[in-house]
């Protein structure tokens, strides 16, 4: 059984599934366990634990009823965020933006969340923020 993981809704899933699919595997050993890069579904696991699943936003309101919504969250303050405990924050930063992240805070030192506390922050292809850490 998994334990709780993230679901994220994407407007563009190849977009999506092509940043996932290129840092899950490099940074968390994730390894694609069902769909592809047509979607409307696509999940990774590590072992057998899921970390992260994609599913078409439009498809998740049809199954839902709420197509009626707007499509796009207002803006805002981040209400969500992905994060991840990896070896390096600075390889995965740049593995990050290299796969087509946008970059909003760099590689740095937070002796203020813990004495070797390091993060770094980035958006994905939809905009979600991914924090990266090492302690």
């Amino acid at each position: 059984m998994d334990a709780l993981h993230p679901r994220l809704l994407v407007s563009d899933f190849g977009a999506a599934f092509r940043f996932y699919g290129q840092v899950l595997p490099a940074l968390l050993g994730a390894t694609l366990s069902r769909g592809g890069p047509d979607g409307p579904y696509a999940s990774w696991d590590v072992g057998t634990e899921g970390v992260l699943v994609l599913f078409d936003r439009g498809a998740m309101a049809e199954v839902a009823g709420t197509g009626s919504l707007p499509a796009e969250p207002s803006a805002g303050q981040d209400r969500a965020m992905l994060v991840s405990r990896v070896p390096d924050v600075a390889a995965a930063y740049a593995s990050a933006l290299r796969y087509g992240g946008s970059p909003v805070a760099p590689p740095a030192d937070r002796p203020e969340w813990g004495p070797t506390m390091r993060t770094a922050h980035v958006r994905d292809p939809e905009g979600n923020l991914l924090e990266f850490q090492s302690y």
